[in-house]
């Protein structure tokens, strides 16, 4: 674990094995980040955050209570999560956090925004500076304001075309309620 000399980790914190935490961040209490995880410059977690192993978190990204990061999630540079749907800065709405939930994979581009209380499906990617307003289904590729799904992305994160067949690995995939699924894990 590295820890800059400049960076900030308060008294109730778990940070995994082989994690680096570097200049001008702050974990704040209760949070846990997962080993192997790297958080750029200027990032803060917490309270009460859980970012899981192999993930990287990019310069200027805050990740408030009430978002989770399952394993290997990258975050871009100055994305942003939100933490009420209707914030105020003369009413106190501490109360009414909502959750979001990024799944195992997913790649949120820099400057793209996450409205809270949505889930990023697995190995998702969210397109520099789309803003997301809803659920996103595993594998799909969202941009725009607000983001919409304009294709889908193998876990290698490659366009795939209509055949939904990885061009980097040859995986095959097909849909599903929840997005898409491959066709491997089926058959396990």
């Amino acid at each position: 674990m590295k820890i800059h000399e400049s960076a900030y980790v308060d008294d109730g914190c778990e940070i995994g094995e082989g994690t680096s935490i570097w200049h001008f961040s702050h974990i704040l209490r209760e949070t846990k980040i997962g080993r192997n995880c790297s958080l750029g410059q200027n990032v803060m977690v917490g309270p009460n955050v859980t970012v899981g192993d192999n993930c990287k978190i990019q310069n200027n990204v805050s990740l408030y209570k009430g978002v989770t990061l399952e394993r290997g999630v990258f975050c871009g540079p100055s994305c942003v999560f939100t933490n009420v749907l209707t914030p105020r800065a003369e009413v106190e709405r501490k109360d009414e956090f909502a959750p979001t939930l990024v799944k195992q994979g997913a790649t949120i581009g820099a400057n793209a925004t996450i409205v809270c209380g949505h889930t990023l499906g697995r190995y998702c990617t969210i397109g520099a500076g789309a803003v997301v307003t809803k659920d996103v289904p595993d594998h799909a590729l969202m941009v725009g304001v607000p983001a919409r799904c304009i294709g889908w992305v193998s876990r290698s994160g490659d366009l795939m075309k209509d055949d939904l067949v990885c061009p980097r690995t040859g995986e095959r995939y097909r849909q599903a309620e929840t997005g898409l699924v491959l066709i491997e894990d089926e058959k396990e």
